[in-house]
């Protein structure tokens, strides 16, 4: 079978959509004019009703023919979407419940990105949260970053993919798993039967078994593999088990021999995965069954894609291909006529930018950590493969946003909120492709620079140094993958081991911690196991009798405790509010009242939470406590009405944000304190005064409406449906409680909040400033803090009154007078220490010295002491338009502690001869612990070693001799 892009009529239902479009993803590839369309999940309808199979373990398996998968072809849209679509139907009409996709920000502390389908589940497949429902199945957004350098090499590889997949929690297994895969794959999907191969676990004969007896794969086209390739486990101990995998087989006509590799790519490609979790693996690496067998699958979406639309690769799919084709438009060229190489750019950046929207989208944007570094380096790399292509861009330089654009259309059934943050991702890729074409020239020539150094440098190896990389990273913003790219295409390698060490300092930057309380000890045992989930009354009470049910010191469990003891105190129910969703934990006391030698009372500074068991940090400030014990457990009452004050001013916040500078406008991070408010939001400017001034109003306005707060639980699906938004880094049951102030705010919120907006009392912005990359923070006091902030304020404008002696609103008009007056006075002190300099250069000068016979310099090399760095230029800049061209001038001076300057100044006559004095003075910094430069005929630098000065001097003299001396003969 031929695997042309001509092939797909062998689709009849498609000659009529092909040939109405001729923009169409399947038109012939000429020269791209317009916008390439993506084919619709609604085009074409199949022309038999869903079939509803009860979920049963004797699933009928049909062989399915050739001639029926030609004929069923016939009836099925093979659009991606589609095939998205028929996927969860599938599953869904056997009992499984479609949920979303998770986030690409996973809630898992373990890794950066969502990286498979299970990732949301993998809590229930450790057992350390209950299911929710018996099996699932989702389409899931997917990163993946490990092979980003095949990425547009391969027919397969990509950063961006949806993970299609089913997945059981101790309901069905390994028998109605295979029967269904094997189902969807040849029934649904019309797969031809003898082109799909199955890969076993070597020792899995149960699967073995199924294959062969009940499904009917023939034993030739089964194949049993090691542990590397079909054997999954969650780590070195815990739930593990074997694999089972499908392959689709391009070229049966290479027969079933046995040594055929289903590793060879240019016959096979796995396209979909089954595990099954039927093993604990133990600590002595012993295998035990588990009690609760699971399945998880992965089904990939650009694959099966491919297979069915009959392309060479999963970019020719109507998945990838359209927005290959708005870049083809941008680049105006041809997919047909372009080179291998420009093929590869066309993908890379279609790929790319697929993972860049959806990245954005969830609320990472480019930085130089982190998941911010992800979309950062894939940005820059889809600009320079379109610089690749001799794309220019729009009147801003920029045209990844027009890319985008098309990767955004395409976005209604992958993830329908993407087309509302529309204007946001647009912008933040924008800004940073124009940002990063900023630097990229200059950048680009001083790689270039150190690729020369590096190959004429004689080494047989040529190696560019560490250094140069991370200067490269560091200040023209190139990704050490970008360098690694070009310097490899040069024949050049990189020290990555120098570059990490360059790093170190930037690696003092990382995310913000996540509060994750480990409840082992040192044995490893979990002891949340043995202790029920605490029962929170913190929202109808601010104190309740409690029994103590666990202790813990350092980590170890302990019975007792006493005065003085640092504690972490679990118990069966609490009032204490746990540190979570950006407000932090309450503060309090517990009481323990016996007789006099069994009082006790704990001061509570911090409580946390793991999973739902809350832990109480504290001290015991008098007696002892015991486990068993009751206790009265009391919240500072005060405290928690701030964190609540501040909580509900967070939300009215929010919402005023949105109301003045726009609804894409999303949380992205906060605090609620005692002592203010701290949000993050997704902008990429900062606010006028006006814009604050109005949100500060919205807000008081809001507050002055003593309007009652409704909270109410209800169903997740019908809480979203009723427009409630969901807060930063929140995970949500399916019961989820609603915070509304009823005409301004609806949010999801487990946080505590005031019963009416007038308890807040006012509310005042008192900062606003840029954290990172389209990322601003507003700080805001509200109700007592608010009243504090307000005094602390008018006692230090009096204090400046009396200082002043003005009034108020004198004050701005004096302090203008006094900062011009500071301003003259500093002018005048700097004109009289530069004259001072002057007058000092004057009388050295006549320490100038003469080099060369033939032709002579006139140079000239001499401490200032304490001179300062200006000062130090204008007696450089007199000396060479006083002394008798040409004349090389080089001072130095010590005008602070730790503190050195140099100024090097060379006249025409010096530059002629080929010594500069920017390439000159760096290398003489370097002896005082510095560094510097400048143009060839005046350069600057400094060093923290005063007490090399001398010795740099005298060496600066010696070169400067000897290099002349040999320019001029």
């Amino acid at each position: 079978m031929s695997f042309s892009r001509a092939s797909l009529f062998d689709f009849p239902l498609l000659k009529p959509l092909v040939l109405s479009h001729p923009s169409s993803v399947f038109a012939s590839r000429r020269f791209v004019t317009r916008p390439i369309l993506s084919l619709s999940p609604t085009v074409l309808l199949p022309t038999r009703p869903t079939q509803i199979i009860a979920k049963s373990s004797s699933v009928t398996v049909h062989p399915v023919s050739e001639d029926a998968d030609e004929k069923d072809h016939q009836s099925k849209d093979v659009s991606g979407d589609s095939i998205r679509r028929r996927f969860l139907d599938f599953y869904a009409s056997r009992g499984h419940k479609v949920l979303p996709s998770a986030s690409l920000v996973p809630e898992d502390p373990t890794v950066l990105l969502t990286i498979a389908g299970m990732l949301q589940f993998k809590p229930v497949f450790l057992g350390k949260v209950p299911r929710q429902v018996p099996c699932a199945t989702t389409a899931q957004r997917c990163i993946r970053t490990n092979d980003l350098e095949n990425v547009g090499r391969t027919a397969r590889h990509h950063t961006f993919f949806e993970m299609l997949g089913n997945f059981s929690f101790g309901d069905y297994f390994k028998k109605e798993a295979i029967k269904w895969a094997w189902e969807l794959s040849t029934v649904e999907f019309s797969l031809p039967a003898d082109r799909v191969w199955v890969s076993i676990y070597e020792d899995d004969d149960e699967a073995f078994e199924i294959w062969k007896n009940e499904v009917g794969v023939p034993v030739e086209r089964i194949k049993r593999m090691g542990e590397a390739d079909n054997f999954w486990t969650s780590g070195p101990t815990g739930p593990c088990g074997p694999c089972s995998e499908l392959y689709y087989d391009f070229h049966p006509e290479r027969g079933c021999n046995e040594d055929v590799d289903l590793g060879d790519d240019s016959r096979f490609i796995e396209f979909y995965n089954l595990v099954f979790m039927q093993y604990n693996k133990t600590e002595d690496g012993l295998l035990e069954p588990l009690k609760q067998k699971n399945i998880d699958t992965g089904l990939g979406l650009e694959r099966v894609a491919q297979i069915l639309q009959k392309v060479p690769n999963n970019y020719e799919t109507d998945l990838i291909y359209p927005i290959i084709g708005k870049v083809l438009e941008l680049a105006n060229i041809s997919y047909d006529s372009a080179s291998d190489k420009a093929k590869t750019s066309l993908k890379v950046i279609a790929d790319h930018m697929r993972a860049v929207v959806y990245l954005i989208s969830d609320g990472v944007v480019p930085s130089n950590i982190g998941r911010g570094y992800v979309v950062r380096r894939l940005i820059r790399r889809a600009v320079r493969k379109g610089k690749s292509l001799g794309i220019n861009g729009d009147g801003r330089g920029a045209f990844l946003p027009m890319v985008a654009e098309k990767v955004i259309e395409m976005s209604t059934y992958i993830d329908p909120d993407v087309k509302l943050k529309a204007p946001r991702i647009l912008e933040e890729i924008r800004q940073e492709e124009v940002h990063f074409n900023k630097t990229l020239e200059r950048g680009e020539k001083l790689l270039e620079l150190k690729l020369g150094d590096a190959l004429s440098a004689g080494d047989k190896k040529p190696c560019l140094s560490g250094k140069d990389a991370f200067v490269l990273y560091d200040t023209y913003g190139f990704p050490v993958e970008i360098t690694a790219e070009v310097a490899e295409e040069r024949g050049v390698s990189i020290d990555m081991d120098g570059f990490e060490a360059e790093m170190e300092n930037q690696r003092r930057q990382s995310q913000a911690a996540h509060n994750v309380v480990k409840l082992t000890v040192e044995d490893g045992d979990d002891i949340t196991k043995n202790i029920d989930d605490t029962e929170f009354l913190g929202y109808d009470s601010l104190s309740a009798r409690a029994v103590v049910k666990s202790l813990l010191v350092g980590g170890k469990p302990v019975v007792r405790v006493t005065e003085g003891s640092e504690v972490e105190i679990l118990l069966d129910r609490t009032p204490f509010y746990a540190e979570s969703g950006g407000q932090i934990a309450d503060h309090g006391f517990m009481y323990v009242n016996g007789s006099q030698d069994d009082d006790a009372v704990v001061e509570v500074s911090d409580v946390q939470k793991s999973l739902k068991i809350f832990v109480h940090k504290g001290i015991v400030k008098s007696g002892a406590l015991e486990v068993g014990k009751e206790v009265e457990a009391a919240v500072d009452a005060d405290l928690r009405q701030r964190a609540k004050v501040h909580h509900t001013a967070t939300h009215l916040l929010q919402s005023a944000l949105k109301k003045v500078v726009g609804q894409e406008t999303s949380q992205a991070g906060s605090l609620v304190a005692f002592d203010r408010l701290r949000f993050d939001f997704n902008f990429n400017r900062p606010l006028h005064d006006g814009e604050l001034e109005e949100i500060e109003g919205l807000i008081n306005r809001w507050i002055g409406d003593a309007t009652r707060l409704e909270t109410k639980v209800l169903p997740l699906a019908d809480a979203k449906r009723a427009g409630a938004i969901a807060m930063f880094g929140e995970k949500y049951d399916d019961e989820v409680r609603v915070v509304e102030v009823p005409g301004v705010s609806m949010e999801l919120c487990g946080g505590t909040h005031v019963g009416n907006t007038a308890e807040i009392r006012a509310f005042k912005i008192i900062s606003e400033q840029g954290i990172a990359s389209g990322i601003r923070r507003i700080e805001a006091v509200a109700g007592e803090a608010f009243i504090e902030y307000i005094n602390s304020r008018d006692s230090q404008m009096k204090r400046l009154c009396s200082t002043l002696k003005v009034k108020a609103e004198d004050v701005t008009n004096r302090v203008d007078n006094l900062l011009e007056e500071l301003r003259t006075a500093r002018k005048e002190a700097s004109d009289l220490r530069s004259k001072a300099a002057v007058y000092r250069a004057s009388v050295i000068s006549n320490k100038a010295f003469t080099v060369g016979t033939s032709q002579t310099v006139r140079v000239l090399v001499e401490s200032m002491d304490d001179t300062d760095a200006d000062s130090l230029k204008s007696a450089a800049e007199h000396l060479v338009s006083t002394l008798e061209e040409p004349v090389a001038v080089v001072l130095g001076s010590c005008p602070d502690k730790d503190k050195v300057s140099l100024v090097a100044a060379f006249s025409p006559g010096v530059v002629s001869v080929g010594v500069q004095a920017g390439k000159f003075i760096g290398s003489i910094a370097k002896l005082c612990g510095g560094g510097g430069g400048g143009k060839p005929n005046f350069a600057q630098a400094g060093g923290r070693k005063p007490e090399n000065l001398s010795s740099a001097l005298e060496k600066a003299r010696e070169e400067l001799v000897a290099t002349l001396s040999e320019k001029l003969g």
